[in-house]
């Protein structure tokens, strides 16, 4: 069962005819299983963000199609695509004084009718979700006062309050020191929903992801699983850097160790 397929979509933010702009999405195609958390890596302005914004219905492509389990996701209603698909981006909403257990029950929002108040499971929900990213203890904090790292644990507890069926990060871990980015990426692993995450740090990819797709100025250049994709020859050639690649001597997935030229 697929929970996301991407089918040779091209778009550009500047129309048809502008063909040669840089972050043109040219002829992806992308799959996400059921269940598989699927890394999206590139170097900057390679049309990650952009790829992420086709799949959950803010930019439109030009070409192609985007299916959730078969169903066109631009041909549906925009209720029906907040009821599947949750998305956490890099920017931070404006809360307007909104406490972090409000933040976080707007997740519920699709599920219910204009005048519908919150249920019991509503608020079970979001405490476990709230509990889950280590937040429990802050329903009461102005989501405003909060640090970086802690709004982008909230905003995932938000997701998660969804209950989707595909969740997709657009650089979830860059506001996060080094213990929240594994936390983070270890419940989102253990949630065992589709995930589509664009990663900035290789590393993280290596250890967290099923699969990767590497894309570069708008093209997917490269996919498989981390060992496969994450080769000294691939981080030459897209990322413009040498590097060692060896196996993790604990985990035995991809460890990348860049190389530096004083």
């Amino acid at each position: 069962m697929t929970a996301l397929t991407l089918k040779n979509i091209a778009w550009s933010p500047l129309g048809h005819g502008h063909c040669h702009h840089q972050f043109q999405l040219r002829d992806v195609d992308l799959q996400v299983a059921a269940g598989e958390f699927v890394g999206l890596i590139g170097p900057n302005g390679s049309g990650k963000t952009s790829l992420l914004r086709c799949a959950y219905r803010f930019a439109k492509p030009a070409t192609g199609e985007v299916l959730l389990d078969q169903a066109n996701v631009w041909q549906q209603p925009p209720r029906w695509c907040a009821q599947r698909i949750a998305v956490v981006l890099q920017e931070f909403p404006d809360a307007f004084g909104l406490t972090v257990d409000e933040v976080v029950a707007m997740g519920r929002t699709p599920h219910k009718g204009m005048f519908d108040g919150d249920t019991l499971h509503d608020r079970q929900l979001a405490r476990d979700a709230l509990a889950g990213v280590g937040m429990q203890g802050f329903e009461d904090h102005a989501f405003a006062t909060l640090s970086g790292g802690e709004k982008q644990r909230v905003i995932l507890a938000r997701a998660l309050t969804q209950q989707p069926e595909l969740l997709i990060l657009d650089e979830p871990t860059n506001h996060l020191d080094p213990r929240y980015q594994l936390e983070l990426l270890q419940w989102v692993k253990r949630l065992k929903i589709g995930t589509l995450a664009s990663i900035h740090d290789l590393n993280l990819a290596a250890a967290f992801c099923d699969r990767l797709y590497v894309i570069n100025h708008g093209r997917i250049v490269a996919s498989g699983t981390p060992a496969e994709v994450l080769t000294v020859e691939l981080l030459r050639d897209v990322f413009g850097v040498e590097a060692l690649v060896d196996a993790h001597p604990l985990s035995g997935y991809p460890r990348i160790t860049w190389i530096t030229h004083p």
